[in-house]
């Protein structure tokens, strides 16, 4: 009887220790800055003509506004170069600086499509939609700047991200160095 005690709790031991180095790993991922990922992509406002063509998404999240979409990005994570954090009057902005694929899609989404929206969902251990700023002029130097619904933390963290996430992709436009 005692054999089978023994060898039951150090089973139940060796068990419990491979789940507490488990969680930890997780845990050490998530916390640890050079590792934090953030996804990025760009959505233009659907035209409304065609029924079934677009997907609504909620923007903010005090007072959500429906906005349909297109489905497909015409710009993402792969596109980046960098990101900064941008003090503005009242707040904060985030600027995403594209590569050159990145800039062609973004300037022709916005010669084409003035009045509409360019929405931003991000990923950054959480999804959301976190702004949609109205195209009012040709964006042709690849900088794109928006204020998004989220805390300066939460910001801090999509930067941090997204410049990791540049950096792992390393995008063939690596020249831009702030």
């Amino acid at each position: 009887m005692k054999i089978c005690c023994v060898t039951f709790n150090i089973y139940l031991c060796a068990l419990a220790l491979l789940a507490l180095c488990g969680c930890e790993t997780k845990q050490s991922k998530e916390t640890d800055p050079k590792k934090q990922l953030s996804i990025l992509r760009l959505h233009l406002q659907s035209s409304g003509g065609i029924s079934g063509s677009g997907l609504e998404v909620p923007i903010f999240r005090a007072k959500p506004v429906l906005v349909e979409i297109e489905k497909q990005s015409f710009a993402d994570e792969g596109d980046i170069i960098g990101a900064v954090l941008q003090e503005q009057a009242g707040g904060f902005a985030i600027e995403v600086q594209f590569g050159r694929h990145g800039s062609w899609a973004l300037e022709k989404a916005t010669v084409s499509n003035k009045g509409r929206h360019i929405v931003v969902f991000c990923s950054f251990g959480q999804d959301r939609w976190l702004a949609a700023p109205v195209i009012t002029k040709v964006i042709s130097n690849g900088r794109f700047v928006f204020a998004p619904d989220a805390t300066r933390e939460e910001a801090e963290r999509i930067v941090r991200g997204l410049n990791n996430m540049a950096k792992k992709l390393k995008t063939k436009d690596n020249w831009f160095e702030r």
